[in-house]
């Protein structure tokens, strides 16, 4: 018998022969290639024979993967000393006593005060004196593109985690997942939250609100949300409010974010066709009175009424509409001399007035960014036109490596507190979809073999 792990080591460098390990009588039945894997957890599974060694070491591999991991294995993994030898501050030289043969613990793990731990298949907690022991420093995680499905394992760390204040879920499965008062108690101290794809339902939205009382900053972007449900409550801690990309066309969504959030500075829109601002001035203002940024970009708005609509906001200082339909039919010359004169026509019926909005109205074509290899910094300045395909070509002299071998990172100046990095991954998207502007980052790295 010997362990999974020595099978897989052992079978990819030919160093363990087929005489090496006991032959069975016979062929089992319901195996293939006269290969029997007792079933118990793979860091245990027991091979009888191998035959062929390759075959083995991909099936353990499938199955090692298909069972999904813990939180626990993965910072045990990730953060050794091993793979993370130099010094973060706050939790550097935990010290984990010996654990029994076969545990993944080591003996040291070196924790930083951010952990990333986007993409690595986690699907429970695993032990949570250990989560507490080795994260107690944490103040922001991110679990984003894992495989969560259950509040009560998200709940098991975050409840470990004392100085927690910011946490990211993109993309865990979230969909069926049902939430109680009690579980949702345990992300009491959350401050910004991202929520991002995970097709969370309104009910749970409101059960985490009802706990989150100090809540600053919610992502609720991707969730294919066509209505917004109305809670008896509102949340006035709620600083900012990302919802784009949903699928909300009545302004009457809106009317209800108003109600629920009274104390929103910023309130994100982006890419939901609502087609008209239906409150009146008087609502408006009434509803938002502290809003200061909102972002209509690629709305369906298709009239000077609404844009008109928009100045009921008292403390309104910045208002963000590329792409609605009311400027598509005009050159960007024709946009710049409507703009003008509608401006004349407001001083004319209100008299000049201190600048009170930056209003973006026309499509960015180029950026100024910041492109980061190997310690080193060059400025460049990049079409928004073009793909990220045609963007590494373009740094190919400047990098030193061909295209096939870059992996492009984009960093967001306002955003990478809340986001960390977005990897470029797909080669056909255009890059004005990133939103980049002048003084965001690119980071370029060589494909790791």
């Amino acid at each position: 018998h010997v362990s999974a792990r020595d099978v897989v080591t052992s079978a990819l460098s030919g160093a363990l022969s087929e005489s090496a390990l006991p032959l069975p009588a016979a062929k089992q039945p319901g195996t293939e290639s006269g290969v029997q894997i007792i079933p118990q957890d793979i860091t245990d599974a027991k091979v009888i024979v191998l035959k062929p060694k390759l075959e083995i070491a991909v099936s353990i591999w499938k199955m090692s993967h298909s069972r999904g991991r813990s939180f626990v294995e993965v910072i045990c993994e990730k953060y050794s000393p091993e793979n993370f030898p130099y010094r973060r501050g706050m939790g550097i030289g935990i010290h984990i006593s010996a654990g029994p043969q076969g545990s993944p613990l080591k003996a040291r793990l070196n924790l930083p005060t951010i952990l990333v731990l986007d993409g690595c298949g986690i699907t429970t907690a695993g032990k949570e004196s250990d989560i507490a022991a080795f994260c107690s420093h944490v103040s922001e995680l991110d679990l984003s593109d894992n495989n969560l499905q259950d509040w009560y394992e998200i709940s098991k760390i975050v409840s470990n985690l004392a100085k927690l204040t910011f946490l990211n879920l993109t993309s865990n499965p979230l969909t069926e997942a049902s939430l109680d008062s009690a579980c949702a108690a345990s992300f009491s101290q959350i401050q910004r939250l991202v929520l991002n794809n995970t097709k969370v339902s309104w009910e749970t939205v409101h059960t985490l609100l009802q706990e989150l009382s100090g809540l600053e900053e919610l992502f609720l972007c991707f969730n294919d949300y066509r209505a917004v449900s109305l809670s008896s409550c509102s949340y006035p801690s709620l600083r900012l409010l990302h919802i784009t990309d949903n699928n909300l066309t009545d302004w009457a969504e809106v009317h209800k974010l108003g109600q629920m959030f009274p104390g929103l500075d910023t309130l994100i829109l982006a890419n939901n066709n609502l087609t008209s601002i239906t409150d009146s001035q008087g609502t408006l203002a009434r509803l938002f009175q502290n809003l200061r940024s909102i972002n209509l970009h690629n709305s369906g708005l298709s009239s000077w009424d609404d844009i008109d609509k928009l100045k009921a906001f008292p403390k309104l200082e910045e208002v963000r509409l590329l792409g609605i339909p009311l400027l598509q039919s005009y050159s960007e010359e024709e946009r710049r001399k409507l703009i003008i004169a509608r401006y004349h026509e407001l001083v004319t019926q209100y008299g000049v007035l201190e600048p009170l909005a930056v209003v973006d109205l026309r499509p960015q074509s180029r950026a100024k960014v910041e492109v980061h290899f190997e310690g080193k910094v060059e400025v460049m300045n990049i079409r928004l036109d073009q793909t990220v395909a045609d963007l590494k070509k373009q740094l190919r002299t400047v990098v030193q490596l061909p295209a096939n071998n870059m992996r492009l990172y984009y960093i967001d100046q306002d955003m990478v507190k809340t986001f960390g990095p977005e990897e470029m991954k797909f080669s056909t998207r255009a890059l004005h979809s990133f939103s980049i502007r002048d003084g965001d980052e690119i980071h370029v790295e060589p494909k790791t073999k």
